[in-house]
């Protein structure tokens, strides 16, 4: 049985490892104000699963190949740099020339949703080595909480870009490249 601090705390990784996540859902919003409910929620789908991937393994890692692992670690950082920094320079001379030509802006599609969902979630590997004491079902309903925290928030994320978006007709593309960038940046800086 699962305690209330094993739930809380889970949650709350949930919630810090799910910011990034958000920002990018938002980002997403603001690029297709207009986009229907159920693409939606195959954004925060896409985000809360690698939410619940990357623990699991890392878990995997700490127990099996942990010594590779460790010397990959110092790539992190780098990986999700190169990824926001391409999908959000891609988005940012999107806009500009949607912009420029007056066009609708491009929506997000698939490749693009799951390059954001790994270069988002890539840190979430570390959380590996902070559950590796945790046994597999532990491990499992960990990255489980973390994930339904995540498809939450980024609901919250896609819906709140929408919103914006409509105020920013023409410019959300733009702006929605430089959040994925400076997003990247961050994430080099903080790892």
């Amino acid at each position: 049985m699962m305690s209330w601090v094993f739930i809380t705390s889970s949650a709350l990784l949930g919630v810090g490892l799910a910011m990034d996540a958000f920002s990018v859902s938002m980002a997403n919003g603001l690029a297709e104000p207009g986009m229907k409910p159920k693409k939606q929620l195959s954004i925060a789908g896409c985000f809360a699963f690698f939410q619940f991937l990357m623990p699991l393994l890392g878990w995997l890692c700490v127990h099996t190949i942990v010594n590779i692992f460790t010397g990959l670690q110092r790539f992190i950082p780098w990986i999700a740099l190169g990824l926001l920094a391409y999908i959000g320079g891609k988005m940012l001379i999107e806009g500009i020339q949607t912009r420029r030509k007056g066009l609708e802006p491009p929506a997000v599609n698939t490749g693009g949703l799951i390059i954001q969902g790994i270069a988002t979630s890539i840190d979430a590997l570390s959380v590996g080595f902070a559950i590796a004491g945790y046994d597999a079902l532990a491990a499992l309903v960990c990255s489980l909480i973390i994930a339904a925290v995540t498809l939450v928030i980024c609901i919250a994320g896609v819906k709140l870009g929408r919103t914006l978006g409509h105020f920013l007709a023409g410019r959300a593309n733009i702006l929605g490249g430089l959040i994925l960038i400076a997003i990247g940046i961050e994430i080099f800086i903080r790892g």
